[in-house]
């Protein structure tokens, strides 16, 4: 290590946020290696003794082995600066009314799933509940090693096409909304925020009560005014924290405005700015009259819908990290 190493405290911590990551990356290649030389030798010794018991042992544990490797397999695709980072993902939704609203209830507890089943830690920060069913807007903090990396293939609208549960004539409606990530920026990120534009708003806090948000007078909503971007945060009791988590939400969010007026000029949009309606969607899920998930951008499909709704979006997300440009 150089001697002025410390000198430059953000990059030193910066450098030895990475230097962890790619130690932990590399100890997990390290285990899955034991782990399959040791599936190896029992392989052998079941040949060997002709024990059907061993054989489904090492099945067992080659079908536990491959997944775990396609998970660190999807880690090795990550090049973006923030990718490793936490994210935040919002979900608003679109054309479709409480059809719709119902739809980011679902979409919701499809990455809440999704997040359990990788091990990742979630909180709501925002729950807004539709007028006579589902939600209207809902963010979520997953917290977890490049959460953001993986998430950034959600990023758009999404598209839903089912027998309404709402129509008493048992039409099929087509449902939007759509998913915009951020990533949790560290303290190596300074983005310049005059205090003169903001406004700053207390609320009492709307939804499900302890189920998804705090019912206090707590919440925080912050509008920046030269950009209109407007964020709010109730998932804490303390009105200071939420306010810090609001500030966090719109440093993100004038991160990633900079980010997309930088890909306007070279005609690179991103998909949550586009009109959430019939022609912009990334991703269809079609519940009738059949029964196929594709995404629109990679080709990617899969008919086990309860699968994926559940959770099970690798896939999808592998089929994007390969794709992007």
């Amino acid at each position: 290590m150089s001697p002025d190493f410390w000198n430059d405290q953000d990059k030193a911590k910066k450098v030895q946020r990475e230097l962890g990551q790619l130690l932990d990356l590399i100890g997990v290649w390290e285990k899955n290696f034991r782990d399959l030389e040791e599936a190896d030798m029992l392989l052998e010794m079941a040949i060997e003794e002709r024990d059907k018991d061993i054989q489904q042992e090492v099945a067992e544990s080659i079908s536990i082995l491959r997944s775990r490797i396609d998970q660190v397999e999807l880690e090795c695709m990550f090049s973006g600066e923030h990718d490793a980072n936490n994210a935040m993902l919002t979900i608003h939704a679109g054309a479709g009314g409480t059809e719709a609203q119902d739809w980011v209830e679902i979409l919701m507890r499809m990455y809440l799933r999704w997040a359990e089943i990788r091990g990742f830690g979630t909180s709501i920060l925002d729950y807004l509940p539709g007028d006579e069913a589902g939600v209207k807007s809902v963010t979520i903090m997953i917290k977890g090693r490049h959460a953001y990396g993986l998430l950034r293939s959600e990023v758009g609208i999404h598209r839903l096409v089912r027998i309404s549960p709402f129509d008493a004539s048992g039409r099929r409606h087509t449902s939007f909304a759509s998913v915009m990530v951020m990533p949790e920026l560290d303290e190596t990120i300074n983005i310049d925020i005059n205090e003169k534009d903001l406004r700053i708003d207390t609320y009492r806090a709307s939804g499900a009560g302890g189920q998804h948000v705090n019912k206090t007078d707590s919440a925080i909503r912050i509008t920046h005014l030269p950009s209109g971007i407007v964020v709010q945060c109730q998932n804490e009791r303390s009105q200071h924290r939420n306010k810090d988590m609001a500030m966090k939400m719109l440093m993100a969010r004038l991160y990633e405005k900079e980010q997309e007026e930088q890909a306007m000029a070279q005609q690179n949009l991103h998909g949550d700015k586009k009109e959430i309606a019939w022609g912009s969607q990334i991703r269809s899920y079609v519940l009738q009259p059949y029964r196929l998930i594709k995404d629109h951008r990679t080709g990617h499909e899969e008919g086990n819908v309860d699968a994926v709704l559940d959770g099970r979006l690798d896939e999808f997300i592998k089929s994007y990290l390969l794709w992007q440009p």
